[in-house]
């Protein structure tokens, strides 16, 4: 069974509470809640974690052996988080990078990601979907190998 790490960065325990017009009416548990959900149904484990500090994040990604993906949320450090970036160039794991929002469609200095040069992919402006997305891309990577495996 595949196992996904999910890290969600700073100001995410917020969701529900703050801008709730950009990043949509759900509390962040609400949304793990559909996220565990539609991984269960994948037949997927998730851990989810949410930290609001950089050294945390760049932990998580470190300990994260054993994972077949990481789908992280950076928050702000997307924009500026060279410790992140090197953090996830670092380790085997492939990493999604996702966002509530459409970064592109924000102000202009969030339509820069650091971290997106190093993640197999980006999901972006879908709201709590985009998590789902993400899932949907390891199922899929997970079930592609194994149908050339038995070829």
């Amino acid at each position: 069974m595949q196992k996904i790490l999910v890290i969600h960065g700073p100001n995410l325990n917020l969701l529900g509470k703050r801008k709730t017009d950009i990043y949509g009416k759900f509390s962040l548990s609400a949304i793990n809640k559909s996220i565990e959900d539609f991984a269960e149904n994948k037949k997927i484990n998730v851990k989810i974690v949410q930290f609001n500090n950089e050294g945390d994040i760049i932990n998580a990604i470190h300990n994260a052996n054993g994972y077949s993906g990481i789908i992280i949320n950076p928050g702000a450090y997307t924009h500026y988080s060279l410790a992140i970036r090197d953090a996830i160039e670092g380790v085997d794991t492939p990493v999604v990078e996702v966002h509530l929002s459409n970064i592109y469609g924000r102000e202009t200095f969030r339509s820069k990601s650091v971290i997106a040069s190093v993640c197999v992919g980006q999901v972006t402006g879908f709201g709590w979907r985009s998590y789902l997305m993400a899932i949907e891309y390891f199922y899929e990577k997970e079930e592609v190998s194994e149908i050339q495996s038995t070829r």
